[in-house]
């Protein structure tokens, strides 16, 4: 079955918000497997330290991940993940969900990268201090207002 690649050079890949078989970022995650497949990942990057984060949970292998996504529909995608990733709990699985949403700039560099990007963009929205979030304002989607996180 051919899974069609989405073109990252002219569209986003879906939110890290997004949830797809109970995990956030997955569904980005495919996304830029499959646009780096087919040549249409422009400047995104697979795996990247999210991807990596997501995957070190699964305890799956970027480039076993890789070959999955690319051959499989996004349902394909879950049942392998579910046949190969280390078993997970559903309340470890929300943890890690949650954590995910959280997530931090982890050291100065990250942090002086993340901020640039949000003071290029919004330099009012102070109350974005996560990963998930800027990637979302920054692809141009609604991001609420946060409360101190």
């Amino acid at each position: 079955m051919k899974i069609a690649a989405p073109d990252l050079t002219r569209e986003f890949p879906r939110s890290p918000g997004e949830k797809l078989g109970a995990y956030f970022h997955l569904a980005r995650m495919i996304d830029k497997a499959r646009a780096k497949a087919a040549g249409t990942h422009g400047e995104y990057i697979y795996p990247c330290p999210l991807d990596e984060a997501l995957l070190d949970f699964l305890e799956l292998p970027a480039d076993r991940f890789f070959d999955a996504a690319r051959n499989r529909d996004d349902q394909g995608v879950v049942e392998w993940i579910r046949q190969n990733a280390k078993a997970r709990s559903p309340e470890e699985i929300e943890a890690w969900n949650i954590a995910f949403q959280n997530r931090k700039p982890r050291n100065e560099e990250s942090q002086r990268r993340f901020d640039a990007i949000r003071m290029r963009l919004a330099p009012d929205r102070t109350d974005i201090t996560a990963w998930p979030d800027l990637l979302d304002l920054e692809e141009g989607r609604k991001v609420p207002a946060r409360a101190a996180r």
